[in-house]
Order: structure tokens, then C-alpha cells, then sequence
């Protein structure tokens, strides 16, 4: 008879080790599958999505119109660069100095101003499935949805030697009964979802509990165990046809693999990080987000999505210029400066794409709501801007314009479908790289074109 000490149970293992998976539905009937017959070549080896949720005004930050009249340009004045004759909002001023390393995209733009809706469409690429009979406005995250960049970069190349292929911080977008759609791998199913951290790497105790294992079980321990439960997996029919059995046992292979890898748990070791550096990024959630993403990168994570603040924390209908200038602009400038500084420094830079971006920008016109008497600006999808560097692309540069209020492109338009082509391109994902939706009909990743300016110069 097995001795108890090398019984442990299938919900324990995963306790073990999951705590941050997130993710509990069923996948989907049909096991997706994927084509991809004609390679390309890589420019990147990892992606930083900077994830502004909520939509940043074009605006007031990089897309300013100075000339503009008053309820349009708002109360910011622009400054000028280090690209001649290109300006941004006066509180970036960092980034200003350093735009020479910066692309922007000021002629972004899609149809959909729902947060929750435009949030799927700038992480996966896609609109978000409505079902039959069901609500745009209430559309929440669903294993129907289409999988994030992440999800489906690991659906095409499985993460190995205990490496996540994708990690988002630091905190999930949940609101009340609301979750945001896009998060997470929807119809290919919990194994392959990003791993998400939900601690803010600023608080001093910070650490990832799920990485770490009981002082009782040494790692030996744990693989001896973990050989014992595929044993008693391998011979029980009844769990391989349980769709809710092969969702649980997909979770444990994930957590597994990331109590196996040294590495990973090296990078969520911030603390090791000399205070002047740490002091660099800003001490404060999305300084040290970066500071964090920044060690993912070094592990050799090749998807990492960092969030500024919480969810719609950009959503400035009311006070638009106080939180700007008193909180968000200054905390991004500092830490992106220091962020682009250390990934230059190391090298790192040459093979990371770094996305920053918010799911749409803000309205022309300032407004007030009603019941509110400190003005802001609404949602607009129509035109907004995002920061691209690193991986070949060409800083110093701005691709694409907008009108004279910064309402409409008046050049070629890019989508978040592009946006993700472009990632899925540089990292070297086949052209005609499809899955199979729950519906059965193909759908290829590389869903858009490629935004080639980026790396050609506009």
C-alpha cells in the first residue's frame, strides 16, 4: 500500500500552485486547431502591452491641437520633441525628450465606445460575440470570446520548461458583477489562459504566493506526487470524459510547470531590485508594474500585459485635466522613461515590442455631465493614439494624422486588429496561423495588416 505521504489530491495540487490562474469555465466541444505552413521571420522575442484602460484623450498626450479653440485643446499646452516639428502634451516631458525612440500612431481607430466591448476588440483583435437575444451593454467576459494575444500565441507554441507564455498585472478588470471580455484564452480553453497576478508589486509584501511551495513538500516531493496523479488520471475513464475534469487537470499542468521553473519565481523577486532603480519607475501600482513586467522580460516571458492603475482608471468624464496632470501623466512618464531606458541599456529592446495603448481615446469637445461640475471628456472611438518601440520599429517618427480637433483620421486609419497582426508578425507567427471558433468556422490570426510604417518609416 502507498504510504499518505505521497497521496496528495487533485484539488490540492492545484491549490499548491494555481492561485493566480484565473479561469474556471468549460472549454469549448470542438479542440481548436491550428495551420500555419508558411513561417515568418521574427523580429521580436517578447511583447509588452502597456494597457491604459479606460482611453487616454488623444488630446491631452500625444496628440495635442494647439491652435485648436478652447473647449476643443482643453487646458494642457503642448511642448516640443525631440522629432522637429512634432509636439505632445507639456506633462510628458520625459518622453518628449526621448521620443526619438518612439513611434506614434495618432490615426488609431475602431466603431465600438463600450469599455467592455472595446476592451475585447484591443486584445484580441476582434469584436466581442454578442449572443442571441443578448445586450451589447452588459456583455461581459465569456469562454465564447475570442482568445487574447497571449492565449492564442501559447495555443500556437505551447509554453515549455515551466515558462508562462503570457503574464497580465496587476490587477484583472472585474467591476462589480461587470468582467472585461478579452482577458483571457475564451474558447481554446483554462490551459492556456495568461497567468494573471492580482497584488500590487508597490506594496511591501508583496510576493506571489503560488510560487511558492509548503516547507513540508520539497520540490522532489512535489514531482513524486505529481507522477502518483497522472497514474491515477492515466487509468480513470470516467475523468477523460468529464469536460470539467480535463479544464481542472489543464489548470494543474499550468501550475505545475510554474512551481518547477526558478526562473519565473527569480523575476516576481522585485525586492531584490536596488531602491534607486525601484525609485526610477515611480514608487507607486504602475511604476512598479513596469519595473515587474520589466523582469518578465528578462525571464523570457514573450507575452506581458501591465495595467496602469485599475479598471477604467483613463476614464476621465469628470476632472479630465486634474487626474491627468496630478496622477496618471506623471506616473506614466516617469516609469515608461525608465522603462525604455533599461531595455535599451540591455539590450532588450532590440527584441520586445512595447505597446502602449488604451482601448479608444476621449471626445473632441470638452463636456460636462450632468449633476457634475468639473468637466471631462466622453468616450471616442473613432480616433485616438497609441506608442509603439523596440523590435525594429523606427522611433522618431508619427504614422498617421487626424483632423484639426484630433475627431476623425484624415490619413489611413489602423485598427486593433492590425495592432495585433503587427505583434503576431514581429514574433514570427504564420501568415495563415488559424484556430477553429466553437462554431466550427476558421479563423485566422493575423486578422489585419501588418503596420508596416512602424518599421519602414511613414
Amino acid at each position: 500500500m502507498l504510504k499518505p505521504e505521497f497521496l496528495i489530491s487533485r484539488r490540492q495540487l492545484l491549490s499548491i500552485g494555481a492561485a493566480g490562474v484565473t479561469g474556471t469555465a468549460l472549454p469549448c466541444f470542438q479542440r481548436p486547431v491550428v495551420a500555419g505552413s508558411h513561417p515568418a521571420t521574427a523580429r521580436a522575442k517578447s511583447v509588452l502591452i502597456v494597457m491604459l484602460s479606460g482611453g487616454p484623450s488623444q488630446l491631452d498626450t500625444l496628440d495635442p491641437k494647439p491652435e485648436a479653440p478652447l473647449e476643443v485643446r482643453g487646458e494642457f499646452s503642448a511642448i516640443s520633441t525631440a522629432i522637429p516639428s512634432v509636439a505632445v502634451c507639456e506633462h510628458l516631458p520625459r518622453l518628449a525628450s526621448t521620443l526619438d525612440r518612439w513611434a506614434i500612431v495618432r490615426s488609431m481607430a475602431h466603431k465600438e465606445h463600450n469599455h467592455l466591448l472595446a476592451t475585447h476588440i484591443a486584445l484580441t483583435g476582434r469584436p466581442t460575440p454578442i449572443p442571441r437575444g443578448g445586450s451589447d451593454l452588459d456583455r461581459v467576459e465569456s469562454r465564447n470570446d475570442f482568445p487574447n494575444f497571449a492565449a492564442a500565441l501559447d495555443f500556437i507554441r505551447p509554453a515549455t520548461s515551466g515558462i508562462p507564455t503570457g503574464v497580465s498585472l496587476p490587477n484583472y478588470l472585474i467591476e462589480g458583477p461587470l468582467t472585461w471580455p478579452g482577458q483571457h484564452a475564451g474558447f481554446l480553453g483554462t490551459r492556456h489562459d495568461p497567468w494573471q497576478i492580482n497584488h500590487d508589486p508597490n506594496d511591501p509584501a508583496f510576493q506571489v504566493d503560488s510560487l511558492s511551495l509548503p516547507k513540508d513538500i520539497p520540490g522532489q516531493r512535489l514531482v513524486s506526487r505529481r507522477q502518483l496523479l497522472d497514474q491515477l488520471n492515466l487509468n480513470d475513464s470516467q475523468l477523460k470524459a468529464d469536460t470539467r475534469a480535463v479544464a481542472f487537470g489543464e489548470q494543474q499542468d499550468v501550475a505545475f510547470s510554474l512551481l518547477t521553473s526558478a526562473r519565473v519565481a527569480e523575476a516576481f523577486r522585485i525586492d531584490q531590485e536596488p531602491e534607486d532603480c525601484r525609485a526610477r519607475y515611480g514608487r507607486n501600482k504602475f511604476g512598479q508594474s513596469l519595473l515587474l513586467s520589466r523582469r518578465l522580460l528578462e525571464a523570457g516571458i514573450p507575452v506581458v500585459q501591465a495595467t496602469m492603475g485599475i479598471v477604467q482608471t483613463w476614464d476621465t468624464h469628470v476632472d479630465n485635466w486634474g487626474r491627468l496632470k496630478n496622477t496618471l501623466l506623471p506616473q506614466l512618464d516617469l516609469g515608461l522613461a525608465a522603462l525604455m531606458e533599461d531595455l535599451q541599456r540591455t539590450g532588450l529592446l532590440d527584441q520586445t515590442m512595447v505597446i502602449v495603448m488604451g482601448e479608444f481615446g476621449r471626445t473632441p469637445r470638452v463636456s460636462t455631465l450632468p449633476g457634475q461640475s468639473v468637466p471631462g471628456r466622453d468616450h471616442w472611438a473613432h480616433a485616438y493614439s497609441a506608442l509603439f518601440a523596440g523590435a525594429g520599429i523606427r522611433g522618431g517618427q508619427i504614422v498617421g494624422e487626424t483632423d484639426a480637433i484630433a475627431a476623425w483620421p484624415v490619413s489611413r486609419s489602423w485598427t486593433p486588429a492590425d495592432v495585433g497582426t503587427t505583434i503576431f508578425h514581429a514574433l514570427g507567427v504564420p501568415d495563415d496561423a488559424a484556430v477553429l471558433d466553437p462554431l466550427n468556422r476558421p479563423n485566422h490570426l493575423l486578422n489585419g495588416e501588418v503596420i508596416t510604417p512602424l518599421f519602414t518609416g511613414a
